[in-house]
Parts: C-alpha cells; sequence; structure tokens
C-alpha cells in the first residue's frame, strides 16, 4: 500500500485506505456513482498469497447487507458480486484466493486476472474498480441509512 501505483489510485480517487487491522485491510473503492463499496481483505499472507475478501460495513463491522451490494445487469457485476458465493466473505475473482481454489481452469481462462504477487493489492482494487464503472454496473437495491 505504500508503493506508488496504491497511492496513484488513492490521489485519483479509485480507492483509499481506511485502516489495517492485520490480517484485515479495509480498502474503499469508488464506484461509477459516487459510491464507496468498503472491501474488507484477509490479507494473511500477503503478498506471495493472494488475498481474500467482499463488501464490508465498516460501522457495524460485518458483511455488508446483500440488498447494498452492488448489482450487475447480468454481466460481469453479476458475476462477480455474487452473494450466493461464499456467504459473502470473497468476491468470484480469479485474483482471490478463496475463489480461485478449484478453477485451476482461469490459468488459460483469464490468465492476466490471476494473482501477481508482484503486482500486489492494486491488481484486486484494479479489477473491483473497473466492474464498478462497466456498463453493466448497478446501484444496489437500496439506498445505505
Amino acid at each position: 500500500m505504500a508503493r506508488a501505483t496504491f497511492r496513484l489510485g488513492q490521489a485519483e480517487g479509485r480507492w483509499r485506505l481506511i485502516e489495517v487491522r492485520w490480517p484485515h485491510a479495509f480498502i474503499g473503492v469508488t464506484a461509477m456513482d459516487g459510491r464507496e463499496y468498503v472491501l474488507r481483505l484477509n490479507c494473511s499472507g500477503y503478498p506471495q498469497t493472494a488475498p481474500t475478501g467482499g463488501p464490508w460495513d465498516i460501522e457495524r463491522d460485518q458483511i455488508l447487507a446483500f440488498d447494498l451490494w452492488p448489482r450487475g445487469q447480468g454481466g460481469r457485476v453479476s458475476a462477480v458480486f455474487r452473494t450466493d458465493w461464499k456467504n459473502g466473505t470473497a468476491l468470484y475473482l480469479p485474483c482471490d484466493r478463496e475463489s480461485f481454489a478449484g478453477h485451476d481452469n482461469w490459468r488459460h481462462e483469464m490468465p492476466s486476472k490471476i494473482w501477481r504477487p508482484a503486482t500486489g493489492v492494486v491488481q484486486y482494487l484494479e479489477l473491483v474498480h473497473e466492474l464498478l464503472h462497466c456498463r453493466d454496473y448497478a446501484p444496489p437495491l437500496r439506498a445505505a441509512a
């Protein structure tokens, strides 16, 4: 998070470090509509081991209520922000350590999205930011209180 690429993402308003409570890092990622989605990333074993995580309610210190998750319109956002996957504890991304397990086919199908320790957490954040800015993105079912 001290790397220039992470700091550049912060300076550009794409994400921000909220806090670190090792092994968890809490990082807010900004969507195209200005909403911030906080990710709670379990970074144990980092950087050799990919992080894992999902949307988090920082105020309640628990997984974000599913009706507050970003939605998709049947495309990539829906495929990644799956409330039916790992009880909401992991995003369905090839660079997420929980999601990658059992998906060795992703190495050939999506090689650019497989965890690269040298790139670090920025790889994860760039993929999430891209999803939150694509045409498939839709706001959550209900607004945060």
